[in-house]
């Protein structure tokens, strides 16, 4: 058995997902290999060679990748905060912007006051992957997570129970829909942190293969102007927070501004402010609970 050096086997990787019109070719490449050698990608240059059982598995996945499956799927994994989330078809796969949220929930949470056990929802969770970051983080919270599509569901509660299993505290996951006005009325006015990465892209917009033929198209479109899931969400959110409780919701950079309006038009919320991602772009809305509806 002869093996070979992995040094000119990425560099064809990389121009094999170049040319595909792979976004990150090479850190997708790179990526790869390190699963395929079960390494961290930091330490691929530790590993120099690549034996014949492995390159051909790792042929198979680039060119798996060159027809636009995402890494993900590839990989059965992504991540949030400092957690790994299982994923794979059926289930929307996280995004780092999303990040930006997630870092915002954990600095809200530091101000919640410390006479009473701080409660958290996310709402359209996916894979957990919002709800499972903050039950690592702040162990000390109690965490509800809804999911309408049964099979994200799957998603979720498989990553829930892989947590709890490791020491994570268990969070609740309710199988309901964020537009239903009943929804977590147990819940009023007892929350503190309300995050939701809901379906928010407007529908007919262009998106990559990788988006448009693999992830699920219910967790993608919310309707001609990408807010028809939000707005429902608005009074749901405005009924479960205490005064003072904080809100955060992805949407698309289309419409960052109206849903800014749809929130300030409730009258529950103050502090209203639109934050970009890293890449300047409107990326989620942050706003507070006023301490009575005015």
């Amino acid at each position: 058995m002869t093996r070979v050096q992995l040094r000119p086997v990425l560099v064809e990787a990389i121009e094999t997902l170049r040319t595909a019109g792979v976004a990150s070719p090479r850190a997708d490449a790179e990526h790869l290999a390190a699963y395929v050698l079960g390494v961290e990608r930091g330490r691929l240059l530790l590993a120099p060679l690549i034996d014949p059982e492995q390159l051909d598995a790792y042929h198979a996945l680039v060119a798996r990748r060159a027809e636009r499956v995402p890494l993900q799927h590839l990989t059965g994994q992504s991540s949030m905060g400092e957690i790994d989330l299982q994923v794979g078809p059926g289930v929307f796969v996280p995004r780092p912007e999303t990040e930006l949220l997630f870092a915002w929930a954990l600095a809200r949470l530091e101000a919640v006051r410390h006479d009473h056990t701080p409660i958290v929802v996310d709402l359209c969770t996916g894979s957990g992957a919002l709800a499972l970051a903050i039950a690592h983080a702040r162990p000390d919270a109690e965490v509800h997570a809804v999911e309408l599509d049964p099979d994200a569901l799957r998603w979720a509660r498989r990553n829930a129970d892989l947590h709890s299993a490791a020491g994570d505290t268990p969070i609740t996951l309710h199988h309901a829909d964020v537009t239903d006005p009943g929804l977590l009325t147990q819940l009023n006015g007892r929350v503190d942190i309300v995050v939701a990465n809901p379906p928010y892209i407007p529908e007919g917009a262009q998106l990559s293969p990788e988006v448009a033929e693999h992830d699920p198209h219910r967790a993608l479109f919310g309707g001609p102007d990408g807010l028809d899931v939000i707005r429902p969400m608005v009074p749901l959110i405005g009924r479960l927070l205490r005064p003072g409780g904080g809100v955060a919701i992805e949407h698309d950079d289309s419409n960052g501004s109206e849903l800014a309006r749809l929130l300030a038009a409730d009258g529950r919320f103050a502090e209203i402010a639109e934050h970009p991602d890293l890449a300047g772009k409107p990326r989620f809305v942050a706003a507070i609970s006023s301490a009575s509806p005015t």
